[in-house]
Order: C-alpha cells, then structure tokens, then sequence
C-alpha cells in the first residue's frame, strides 16, 4: 500500500497514485480527494522507499509506522507537529523507536513523519502491515 502512497515536493499532504500518462503521473490527494497531474520533473518519492535511519542500519518507515499505529492505538498522534518544540519531538520518536539514530534524523524529518502518519489514519490508509517485510513473517 505504501508504494502507492507518494509524497511530491512542492506539494503539501500525500498522493495516492492513481494512473500514469505521458511523462506524467495522475494521483490523488489524501487530503482533500483531488486529482492532480505529477510531472516527472517534480521530486516524487514512494513512502514504501523511505526509511529512517537507526544506530543498527534503517528501518522501513512501514515498521515505524505500524509502531506509531501501536503507540496511538491507531488514532492521529495528538502533538502538533508544526507547534511542537524540538525536545518533544526526539521525545515522541525515542518512544517509538527507541534507538532512532539522534544524529541523523533531525526534529523536521520528526514533523514530517507525524505528519504523514496523521494523514493516513485520517484517510484509512493505515493498513501498514502488507508493507512489512515478507521475512519477518516466515520465521516461527
């Protein structure tokens, strides 16, 4: 489900993508359902592609999610990312990822994934599971 879910710089909220043309993609907005052409010059990122990183490697963001998802008990996070100070930030990430790489994620990667978790509770699309990796299920 993450693959489809797309973030395009320039553009704020979330994109579910929809069909492709020519040199273009046609996706919806998650947040107000309007359907809008992404063109190929734009920088177009698939959630299902994004991680972050930890001080053993980089965990999917399907993984944090799905513990943001376990946190919250699948309700939007209650913070206000836009208003909240950097130390509540860290706090809320150290609570969900313990071991979050302090170095490299800073407090607006933070706002941006709190962001975009809200966005997709509120759209239904918080089904993170079928985006976990295939492995970790296989081994009893």
């Amino acid at each position: 489900m993450l693959k489809k879910i797309l973030s395009i710089s320039g553009k704020p909220g979330l994109f579910e993508l929809v069909s492709q043309g020519k040199n273009m993609l046609i996706v919806e907005s998650l947040v107000d359902h309007k359907k809008v052409p992404a063109y190929t010059h734009e920088k177009i990122l698939s959630l299902g592609d994004i991680a972050m990183y930890t001080e053993s490697g980089e965990v999917p963001l399907a993984e944090v999610l799905m513990a943001m998802k376990k946190k919250e008990e699948g309700k939007p996070v209650s913070m206000n990312p836009k208003k909240a100070e950097s130390k509540e930030l860290t706090d809320y990430l150290a609570s969900v990822l313990p071991d979050y790489d302090k170095g490299r994620v800073y407090a607006s990667d933070i706002k941006k994934l709190i962001t975009w978790y809200n966005i997709l509770v509120e759209a239904g699309k918080d089904n993170f599971e079928e985006d976990l990796p295939k492995e970790e299920g296989t081994e009893k």
